[in-house]
């Protein structure tokens, strides 16, 4: 089943600024699935949601779960209302109001609802986690869950993004670290990353999964043999059973 061509909507987020959205949607009538990608740093690109229509992702996993896939950029990148906020309430606000957008489209089911952060993308979404109930799983890539241990010891260019972006305070670091919400997150949990990632490091990843099994969160983590960027050979022998196992049987993969 082939997607209909990608379309691009602006939100609102609630407070009067501005939302991108980009999405593919199957052209099956039926109600069925959806998942929302929620991009990381982009090097400076600032593409944001654009970035899964360049990439032919949306249009790939459209077809080939016969779901709606969609981006959402976040402030500050994109056509993103800003200023950024390193994963802050805005973005995690942006987040919330694509998944609203989402569930009320008719051809989407609102039980079957996924959402996709990788990198500062996954900080956010792990967030989101806490904030939104119902969503039927949540899959997290090279992320951080407890930013004041990771700022100690980031690379300097990325301690500065979060010094102007966030700022360095208890409260900052509170609101952007999933590792201490994790009583509030239900949603099944996949958890990649990179054994060797110099970004996030893999501990991260590693603790976090420890404390969403303590709280009865069904989760599973995928370590790779790579940095913070994984291979899409990795993570889609990964992808592949587990969003078939969540979509099926609208599953048509071919």
């Amino acid at each position: 089943m082939s997607a209909y061509p990608v379309t691009r909507h602006l939100i609102d987020r609630g407070d009067g600024a501005a939302v991108e959205l980009f999405q593919a949607t199957p052209a099956d009538a039926a109600p069925a699935g959806a998942i929302l990608f929620v991009h990381g740093n982009q090097g400076g690109l600032l593409l944001g949601a654009k970035e899964f229509v360049d990439n032919g992702a949306l249009a790939r996993f459209s077809s080939r779960l016969n779901i709606t896939a969609a981006a959402v950029s976040q402030p500050g990148f994109g056509a993103s209302d800003g200023p950024a906020d390193f994963c802050g309430p805005s973005t995690q606000q942006a987040v919330i109001a694509a998944l609203a957008f989402l569930k009320q489209q008719p051809a989407i089911d609102p039980e079957r609802i996924v959402l996709y952060g990788n990198s500062r993308g996954a900080v956010a979404s792990a967030m989101v986690a806490a904030r939104v109930p119902g969503l039927r799983a949540v899959i997290l890539s090279s992320g951080v869950y407890d930013l004041e241990a990771a700022f100690r010891t980031s690379p300097p260019g990325l301690r500065r993004a979060i010094e102007s972006e966030a700022g360095p305070s208890k409260q900052a670091f509170l609101a952007r670290s999933a590792l201490h919400h994790v009583q509030d997150i239900r949603a099944e949990t996949l958890l990649l990353h990179g054994r060797h990632d110099d970004r996030a490091p893999v501990a991260q990843a590693k603790t976090f999964s420890a404390a969403l099994a303590d709280a009865g969160v069904p989760v599973s983590l995928n370590v790779f043999e790579c940095g913070h960027r994984i291979p899409r050979e990795y993570s889609q022998a990964v992808l592949r059973p587990f969003l078939e196992g969540i979509f099926r049987p609208v599953v048509t993969y071919h």
